[in-house]
Order: C-alpha cells, then sequence, then structure tokens
C-alpha cells in the first residue's frame, strides 16, 4: 500500500512539473505564491498579537496559513470568527 502511494506521489509531481513548465510559466508563479504566504502569515500575527481581540488566538500551522493564503484577508476574519464562534 505503501508502494502505491509513492507512486501515485511521483506521477503526480511528475506531471505538475511537465504541466508548469510546457505552459512556460517558469517559477514567477512561485514568487506569487511565496508573497501570498508571507502576508498570510502576516495577517495572522496581527490578529495574534494586536491585542484587540484577548480571548481569540489564531495557531499559525499549515491549515490556517494555506487557508488564508487561498482566502486572502476574509480567511483571516474567517478563522477569527470561527475560533470566536466554536471555541
Amino acid at each position: 500500500m505503501r508502494l502505491v502511494a509513492i507512486g501515485v506521489l511521483s506521477i503526480s509531481v511528475l506531471l505538475l512539473f511537465l504541466i508548469a513548465f510546457r505552459k512556460k510559466l517558469g517559477f514567477s508563479w512561485l514568487s506569487l505564491f511565496g508573497t501570498h504566504l508571507i502576508l498570510a502569515a502576516l495577517g495572522i500575527y496581527l490578529v495574534n498579537f494586536s491585542g484587540v481581540i484577548t480571548d481569540a488566538h489564531i495557531p499559525l500551522n499549515p491549515a490556517t496559513v494555506g487557508a488564508v493564503t487561498v482566502l486572502g484577508l476574509p480567511g483571516v476574519l474567517m478563522l477569527l470568527g470561527l475560533k470566536i464562534t466554536l471555541f
């Protein structure tokens, strides 16, 4: 089962590189993704250390940073709202 998972992962990585370089995307998308990633982490840090809402602390982990990277600043507000209502 582990061998099958490694095979699927290898094939998907190979196809991802094929698609990225076939369409002449190069590495420009990597800098854009890095910028979004840094801004997502800064947004979460701003909420955590601003002191406006003392009970809300959004953990800095791959799931929260990924959500904010994809959704932008509304993602920070979404995580803050989830934290306040659920916990």
